[in-house]
C-alpha cells in the first residue's frame, strides 16, 4: 500500500514534519518526557550526546547510557500530542519513507514514560513511584482507530457504572501497559495502579476557575473506584493513549509516574525535581539491566 504525501508527511530533508527525525536518529529504546526541559535532566547522566535537534515542543536527543543507545523525545501536554509522536516514531521504523510503503518486517519498540502526577489514594505518599499497570482513556482519542477485541470491558463496566458515566462523553476503555515491561521495571520501590488520562488540566480534571462542569462529583467517585481491588491511583494527560497507540501499533510501553502531589491528603513534595532525578536514576538502570 502506498501511503500518499498528505497522510504521511515529510520535511524537505526526508525527516517526518513534526518530529524533524529521521530513521537513524532515533533509537529502540525510547523515553518520553513531556517538558521539554525535562528532556536534559535526563540525558546528563548519559556517556555522550550523538544528536540533538527540537522543533516546537518536540525536543529529541539520543547518547548513550552505560553504553546502551536511547532516545529520550518531550511529547508536550495531553493524548493528541502522543498521537503524533507515536504514530510518526513508528513510521520512522515501519514505514519506508522512500516508497511510502510498509515494510515486510515490523519492528516492535520500547517505550518508557517518565511523569509526574498526583495521587488520588491516601495510601499512596509523595515522593513516591507508580507503574501504571493499567490505563483509563477518558479523553476519547482512541475512538479515532479500530478497537477491535481491544480494552478491558469489565473493568470498563464497572466504572461507568460506579461513576454514573455520561452518555454524552465518549466512553472510557481501559488499556493494560507490556507485562513484559512493568515485571521488568517493578521492585520494592514501586507500586502499581490504574493511571486515568484526561483530555485536560482544568475542567476534565475536577478544576473549577469560571466554567461550570458536567460532574461536580466526579474526582470523589473516582478516588472512591474499586473493582475486584483495583483503583485509580493517579491522574494525569497522556498514559492511556501511550498505550492504547503501543498496543495497536505492536509496540512495548510502560508509565512510570513521580508522585508530587496527593490530592487526598492535601500534600505536596517538598522536593519535586529531587523525586523526579531519582525515578530518572531508576529508570535508566532498569533500561540498561532489563532491556536488552
Amino acid at each position: 500500500m502506498y501511503i500518499k504525501e498528505s497522510e504521511l508527511i515529510l520535511n524537505h530533508d526526508g525527516s517526518v514534519y513534526h518530529l524533524n527525525l529521521k530513521p537513524e536518529h532515533v533509537s529502540e529504546t525510547i523515553i518520553f518526557v513531556g517538558d521539554p526541559d525535562r528532556v536534559e535532566k535526563v540525558t546528563k547522566h548519559f556517556d555522550c550526546i550523538e544528536f540533538s535537534t527540537q522543533k516546537r515542543e518536540f525536543k529529541t536527543q539520543t547518547g548513550t547510557y552505560k553504553n546502551k543507545r536511547i532516545t529520550v523525545i518531550s511529547t508536550g501536554i495531553g493524548p493528541d500530542n502522543i498521537d503524533i509522536v507515536l504514530n510518526e516514531l513508528d513510521a520512522l521504523f515501519n514505514i519506508d519513507l522512500h516508497t511510502r510503503k510498509l515494510k515486510k518486517t515490523l519492528k516492535s519498540l520500547n517505550i518508557v514514560r517518565i511523569g509526574t502526577s498526583g495521587s488520588l489514594q491516601e495510601d499512596i505518599p509523595v515522593n513516591s513511584f507508580v507503574i501504571s499497570e493499567y490505563s483509563l482513556d477518558l479523553n476519547g482519542m482512541l475512538h479515532a482507530y479500530k478497537l477491535d477485541s481491544f480494552g478491558n470491558p469489565e473493568i470498563e463496566n464497572a466504572f461507568v457504572s460506579q461513576t454514573n458515566w455520561s452518555k454524552n462523553k465518549s466512553k472510557p476503555i481501559v488499556v493494560s501497559g507490556s507485562e513484559l515491561l512493568i515485571n521488568a521495571f517493578s521492585s520494592s520501590q514501586t507500586q502499581k495502579g490504574l493511571t486515568a488520562t484526561a483530555g485536560g488540566f482544568y475542567g476534565p480534571q475536577g478544576r473549577v476557575l469560571r466554567l461550570p462542569i458536567q460532574d461536580q462529583n466526579l474526582n470523589s467517585k473516582m478516588d472512591a473506584f474499586n473493582f475486584k481491588g483495583i483503583r485509580i491511583t493517579n491522574l494525569e494527560m497522556e498514559t492511556s493513549a501511550i498505550y492504547g497507540l503501543s498496543k495497536l501499533l505492536g509496540h512495548q510501553a510502560i508509565s512510570l509516574n513521580a508522585i508530587i502531589a496527593n490530592r487526598a491528603s492535601g500534600t505536596f513534595s517538598d522536593n519535586p525535581s529531587q523525586v523526579v532525578e531519582d525515578l530518572i536514576i531508576y529508570a535508566l538502570n532498569k533500561i540498561v539491566e532489563q532491556i536488552d
